[in-house]
C-alpha cells in the first residue's frame, strides 16, 4: 500500500492513513465499536453510497481492521459480517482523541450522544499522553514532535 505521502514507510502517522486515511474509513470504525456488524447496517447508520461502503469495508478488511466472519440468518442465505479485530480495537483511543479535539475546537450546539467509557465503571474517559516506560503522564502542552 503506502499510496499516501510519498510512501514514506518510516512515518507511522502516514502507515496509518494508508489505512484509515478514507472520509468514512473511521466513522465505520466508530459503527463497528458500537456494535454494528452488517453491511446493510453500516448503510442505513451513515447514509454512505453502496459503492463507497464496499470499497471502505474491502480496504479495512485488507488493512487488518475489520475481519470478515460468515453468518447465516435462520432459513436465509450465508452472508457475511464484519467484526473488528485486535487491530481494529486499538483505535479506540484515536476515536477518543479525535472526538475531545472536536469538542474543544469545534464544538456543537447539540450535544454528543457518543461517548467513550470505562467498560467496568461507565465513567467517561479523556483522551491522556504518558511516558511509555514508565506510564507518567505528561501535560499536552508539552508534548513535542521530532524526527522525519
Amino acid at each position: 500500500m503506502l499510496g499516501i505521502l510519498g510512501g514514506d514507510e518510516r512515518c507511522p502517522i502516514a502507515r496509518s492513513l494508508d489505512v484509515l486515511g478514507e472520509k468514512w474509513s473511521l466513522m465505520l470504525v466508530r459503527d463497528a465499536m458500537l456494535g454494528v456488524t452488517r453491511f446493510s447496517d453500516f448503510r442505513e447508520r451513515l447514509g454512505i453510497p453502496r459503492e463507497v461502503l464496499t470499497a471502505r469495508l474491502g480496504s479495512l478488511v485488507e488493512g487488518g481492521v475489520l475481519e470478515r466472519v460468515s453468518y447465516k440468518p435462520d432459513g436465509g442465505r450465508s452472508r457475511e459480517e464484519y467484526v473488528l479485530t485486535d487491530a481494529g480495537r486499538d483505535l479506540a483511543p484515536v476515536l477518543l482523541a479525535l472526538g475531545a479535539w472536536a469538542d474543544r475546537h469545534h464544538p456543537s450546539a447539540r450535544p454528543s450522544d457518543l461517548a467513550i467509557v470505562d467498560r467496568e465503571t461507565d465513567e467517561v474517559v479523556v483522551p491522556a499522553a504518558v511516558v511509555g516506560a514508565t506510564g507518567r503522564p505528561v501535560a499536552l502542552d508539552r508534548l513535542a514532535v521530532r524526527g522525519v
